[in-house]
Formats: C-alpha cells, structure tokens, sequence
C-alpha cells in the first residue's frame, strides 16, 4: 500500500493544449504552452496562496513577475503513482482591480519525448505538460486552472530534457501577463486528464539558482566557434547577453571534455540518447539591443561549450548558472593537506551537481536516479548538507516504482527500465540504507515506519533469489580498476542482503514489531554462517583475497572474531604491497578506507586516498579534476558522486564526528579523532537538529589539542588518540594529550 502525505482536495481541473487531447505521446514535440487568465482582486490585504503542479516543468508569473525562484519544478516522481505540488505565498504579487496570472509549461520527466538507453520516451505516464493550479486569498478560492484559461505558442518551440531548448525571441509574446493584451488569437484551455497520481505537497527544496558567475576564458576556433571554459564541472546552463540581427541563430553546445583539436568532445556522454540533438540549447535573436536569455526547461553538465553562428553577432556576457536543489550547507572539513581540501571540495561539487531534484549519477549523460550511488554518497550528504527531507521523498519513489514481487529498478524513478539488470541489493539497498541513515543524523524515523511493509517486501524478494542464503544476483564492484580482479558479485550481493536483514532488525525495534525482530536476526545469522562457508578460505582470506573481499567481509562483521585479526591483516598487506593504489571499485571504495580507519591503520588509509599515481582519488587531482570521475582512468563521465564516500571518512575518522545510533540525530556522539603523521591540523563542524557539533585540533611533535563544540540537549564521549575517555556536555571544551 503506497502512503501520501499531505494530500489536499482540489476544485481546480488539469488543463492543457486543447489539440493534445486529439494527439497521442508518439506525435511531434510542441512547442512549450503559455497559459494565462484575468481576474478581478478586491484588494483586501488578505493572504494570498498559490498551489500550483505544472508537468513536467512549470514557471509561474502574476503581473509580470516570476513567482518565486524555482526552477525545473516540480521535481520527478513516477506521476502515475504520485505528483508533487508547490505552494508559493503571492500576496505581494497582487494589485487592486485586474489581474493576469499565466504559466509556461515545459516537458522536463513527465513528456520525456527523447529515445535513449533507459526508455523514458516510453514511460507509462508520459502525456503533453498539464496545469493544475487554485489561487485562495484567506482560504478562499479566487483562480482555479478550468477552461476558461486560455492557451497559446510562445518563443520556445522545442525543450527536451536530455536534448537542451530553442528559443525563438522573434516569436515573444510582449504584453501576454499585462490585463489588456489582445489574447483574441490564443484559444480556450481544454481539460485533459489527470496524471494519474495522487497530488501530495513536494517537501524537499526545491532547485534553485545557486551560484552565477562569468565565463571568462575562451578561444575561437578555425570554424568560428567560440570555446568557453567554465573553470569547473558544474550543473545547469549559461546565461547569455547578446545583440545583432533578428533571425540570427546561435547554437550553444556543452560538454566536460575538450578533445585533441580544443573544440568540444561530447562523444563520451552523448551515445546512450538516440534522438535529437544532445546538450544543446539553440536561441534566434529578435535584432532589437541587448538580448539575454537562458533556457528553462533544461539542464547540462558542462566544464565547457561552443558558441557558434556569432560572427556577426556581438557577445557581451556569458554566465554560468550553476543549478542544484538548494538545500542549505550543513557540514565544513578542512585540514592542513591541501590534497584533502581538493578531494573535499571535488566531492561536495560532484554531490551538488548530482542533486538536481533527485540524487543522480551524472548531470549530462543519464540524469538518472541511480540507486547505488546514491547509497554510496549518502553519508557524505548528509555531513555536508540539509539532505535529509529531499532524500525522504525521493524514497517515495522506491515504493511506488517496487513491482508485487518485491523487486527494485536500479534506477529510481524508472519507466521500467532496470528491474532485471543494473539493481540487486548493492544498489537496491538504497530503500534500507538511505533511511538508517536519516535517522542516524536526525532522528526522524518516518521514512522507516512508512514504508517498513514495501523494505520487509524486498528483503523477502531477496530471499528468493537467494538459494542457501548466497545472494546469486545484482551487480558488484562496478568501475573497478581492473575488470579481472572484480569479486564474485555474489560475495558483495549477499554481504548486502546480510546487512538489510540487519537493518530490518532495528528497523523492527524501531517500530515495535518484536516478531520480525527475532525473524531478522534469525535471518542474519544464517547468511553469515553460508557467506563465510561459501567465500571463507581460511588463512584470513575470503574469495580469492581481492580487497573488496576482504574489506566488505570486515565492514560488515561478517567475519568470525577468530579469524578478524588475519583477515584485517590480509587487507592491510594487500594495500600496501599495491603502494597504496585502489585496486576496488565504487563497492570496496566505501568498505576500505573505513575498515582500516575503525581497526587502527588510518595512515594506510589516508595513503590510499591521497595516492597521487594512477589508480586513484589522488591522481585526479594531478589530472585537473573538479568533479570525482566515473572510472579511475577518467574515460568516461567526469562528474560521478559515487566515489564520494571519501567526505564523510574525513568527518568521522580525521575530525572523529560519529552519530550513535542508540541516540540518533546527535542527541548522543562519538568524538574520536584520528590523528595522521602527515597532518598537522583537522576543523569539521556539522550542523544537527540539535546545533552545531564541532571537532578541531592540531597537533605537534609531541602533543594533540582537540576542541570541541557540543549544542544544547546533546551529550559526547570524547575518544583521545591516546584512548583517554571524557563524557562531556554543552559547551566548547579543550582536552590535550601526549603523542606517544
């Protein structure tokens, strides 16, 4: 049973295009719908709301100006099951007498008319951008979206979400959010049907704007294109200001990568879209002065674009407009190695260019919700940022998206894309993982309790396709640096479906189900016996003694306390008879760097992430990463966030910021900071429910000074390097050590 929150009753109807209700999904793409309607205000100071769902995407205007600062609104959702609205507080919009409120629509997810690898062009609930809006003033309704809207083309006659817009500014229509505008050639809106979902208010923030800057280096190459470097991998577009003749086209391309000829290089992250252009945003000036424009409907990830069809064109301005969901910036790290700093910075880029909307894999290739990924990073969003209620209803679209049997896609929403390859419990996970976690930084439970059923749901799918208790499905340590030394993915399979029979547990105990409670350690307890009589060779070896092996055996205690000292000690020789080079994927690149930090070797583990020779997190940085990369050769996409665990290893192992689960969101922590040799200072702040935690020291050759900042209503027991134990409260407090 699919649950919804605040779900309210609408008298208003969903309208549309009225020629759409004659055209099925398979038709041309129209150009984006401009809605407007006149109404009288009395003006009686009262509060005026507007709740408002435009699909795929919508931008809202009252007496010419933009309704708020959203962008690419709402966010994604599987719209046959559920749909987000947004209510905005227009009072100061308002004017006495006449009125105009009008609404573009763009395709965004919902009209996703682009063929690519992932099948959204054939998604169930795909139909022509719809409006559903009610204008109350003092809970009264004043607008409904009906038929007595009308409907007309305005100057952006195709946008795509995966292909970019073109944006005719000779076709604008001047005047059309002014009362007397002759509107005698638009047409009446039709009502259409509904979407199918059920209509719940969208909690998470919304996308945003966040940074704007200019895109000053370029070059001109022989064709006349202009080349731009951005100075990073961002998300979103640019902003243009130009003037020259009317009609004159400038055709925009974006792409992270430059090639041999320093002209733009799509080709690595354009092959799975199939139909029409790829991040390219085409405008048409109209002649008259400056013109600036940026697109609506869409969005790129780009370090760099072309400009061409400029020679007679003058161009004064472009800006970058870097776009992500604008949660608020909770958690800071910083330390005296500058390698560090960079990985920080890297990862929180990639974090941000990844959460447009919805957690993602990458900004230009896919766009999609990639669950293992997201599972990957989770942690390090949740030190970094206010992440918790974006990742809470993204979760949402896990139950609705979940088939009868339990089974998951690996990427979340889908149109049914990934259910029989790229999921399994590394990925699937992400229903159990993703929520553990929320509640361990913030103590809200909600997203366990509400969809306790549809996780109980998949770990029961797991157990059928888990024959002896050996999970023999799903992907394993993707992106591995030598496909050859890849584990058996059914080691990291069933090491999964362990930890959520784990999970399940406390999620049982959390919500007063004490059956399951002993069903799920049963459970757990017999995966571990099968997984250490399947992968256990002895002599501290698991499978063929791969790291990820031996890492994902140790993280999740699925080893014997017997044989943990050989195992730990297996890994360790491993890492450094590789000179501290990765020799994992994405899945061993969570379980190693924490194992050896949790079993005293956190110097092995800061020379592996900062290793600056090839394979690893170092050596991107000596290739001028300001993004985390895909692959450890950089071969493919350049902005990929599930190498990200790294951030939150520097909060809870340098700087020693644990959440205990027993009193989860920081009523009670662990602060157990571990010093490295080649570090001489750590500062972490990260900001709880509670306040702020903070954790800084610095040290010299013979002594460690920690500081650390505990907010109201919050206890710590304060681990020192030198294993002095504090119970300490509210308050800033200092505590000094020898370094032995």
């Amino acid at each position: 049973m699919i649950e919804h929150n605040d779900v309210r009753n609408w008298a208003a109807q969903w309208i549309g295009r009225a020629e759409t209700t004659l055209l099925n999904w398979k038709s041309a793409v129209l150009p984006a719908p401009y809605l407007r309607k006149i109404f009288t205000y009395d003006g009686n100071d009262a509060k005026a709301t507007v709740a408002i769902c435009g699909l795929g995407y919508y931008e809202l205007y009252i007496n010419g100006r933009k309704v708020g600062d959203h962008v690419l609104d709402p966010v994604v959702t599987h719209y046959d099951r559920r749909v987000g609205y947004v209510t905005y507080d227009v009072t100061e919009y308002l004017k006495l007498g006449e009125n105009v409120i009008g609404v573009i629509l763009g395709n965004g997810w919902y009209n996703s008319h682009t063929a690519d690898s992932w099948h959204f062009d054939r998604a169930p609930w795909r139909d022509y951008p719809k409006l559903l809006l009610e204008l109350m003033v003092d809970n009264s309704l004043l607008v409904v979206s009906d038929t007595s809207w009308k409907v007309f083309s305005g100057p952006i006659i195709f946008d795509g979400l995966r292909n970019g817009e073109i944006y005719d500014a000779r076709l604008e229509l001047t005047g059309w959010l002014e009362p007397d505008y002759d509107d005698r050639e638009w047409i009446a809106a039709a009502g259409v049907a509904a979407p199918g979902g059920v209509i719940e208010a969208q909690t998470m923030p919304p996308c945003k704007v966040m940074r704007t800057f200019p895109v000053e280096k370029q070059w001109k190459l022989p064709s006349g294109e202009i080349v731009y470097d951005v100075g990073q991998n961002i998300a979103g577009w640019v902003r243009i200001t130009v003037s020259g003749e009317a009609g004159t086209e400038l055709i925009i391309k974006y792409s992270e990568l430059l090639g041999d000829d320093n002209n733009i290089d799509q080709a690595g992250i354009a092959s799975l879209v199939y139909s029409g252009e790829f991040q390219t945003d085409r405008y048409i000036m109209k002649g008259i002065g400056q013109e600036t424009w940026e697109p609506r409907f869409t969005y790129h990830g780009f370090a760099y674009l072309t400009i061409s069809g400029a020679d007679n064109v003058t161009i004064d301005m472009v800006e970058a407009r870097v776009v992500y969901t604008a949660f608020e910036h909770s958690g800071q790290f910083s330390c005296s190695d500058e390698t560090l700093n960079r990985l920080q910075a890297c990862t929180v880029n990639s974090y941000l260019g990844n959460f447009v909307g919805i957690p993602t894999d990458c900004p230009h290739r896919e766009k999609n919700g990639w669950t293992g990924d997201a599972q990957l990073a989770v942690e390090t969003g949740l030190f970094n940022f206010s992440a918790a209620s974006s990742y809470n209803q993204w979760i949402d679209s896990f139950a609705d998206v979940q088939r009868p049997s339990g089974q998951l896609p690996g990427i979340i929403p889908s149109a049914g894309w990934g259910f029989n390859w790229g999921s399994g419990p590394a990925w699937d996970s992400a229903f159990l993982i993703i929520p553990w976690n929320v509640y361990l930084f913030t103590g809200d439970s909600s997203a366990i309790e509400q969809h306790y059923g549809a996780m109980k749901k998949y770990v029961d799918y797991c157990r059928s396709r888990s024959p002896d208790n050996i999970a023999l499905f799903g992907l394993g340590d993707w992106c591995h640096v030598d496909r050859s030394r890849i584990v058996n993915p059914a080691l990291t399979s069933t090491a999964y479906y362990y930890f959520m029979c784990v999970l399940m547990a406390k999620f049982a105990e959390i919500t007063g189900r004490s059956d399951d409670l002993k069903s799920y350690k049963d459970l757990a307890r017999r995966i571990k016996k099968s997984f250490n009589a399947e992968f256990y060779r002895g002599n501290g070896i698991y499978a063929n003694g791969e790291q990820t092996a031996l890492g994902c055996a140790l993280y999740y205690s699925l080893v014997e306390e017997v044989e943990k000292t050989a195992v730990l000690s297996k890994l360790v020789e491993a890492v450094k008879n590789n000179d501290y080079k990765v020799d994992f994927g994405i899945l061993g690149a969570k379980y190693i760097p924490r194992v050896l930090a949790d079993n005293g070797e956190v110097e092995a583990a800061y020379s592996l992430i900062t290793q600056p020779h090839f394979p690893g997190w170092g050596h991107w940085l000596e290739r001028g990463a300001t993004t985390l990369w895909e692959n450890w050769n950089g071969a493919a996409s350049q902005n990929h966030i599930m190498f990200g665990d790294i951030s939150a290893w520097m909060y809870q192992y340098l700087a020693g910021i644990i959440p205990d689960e027993t009193q989860p969101g920081f009523k009670h922590l662990t602060i157990k900071p571990c010093p490295v040799s080649n570090l001489e200072w750590v500062k972490a702040s990260c900001d709880t429910a509670l306040g702020r935690v903070t954790s800084s020291w610095e040290k010299s050759a013979s002594r460690f000074k920690l500081e650390v900042e505990i907010p109201q209503n919050s206890t710590a027991t304060l681990i020192m390097p030198d294993g002095e134990v504090h119970e300490i409260t509210l308050g800033k407090h200092c505590f000094e050590s020898l370094i032995s």
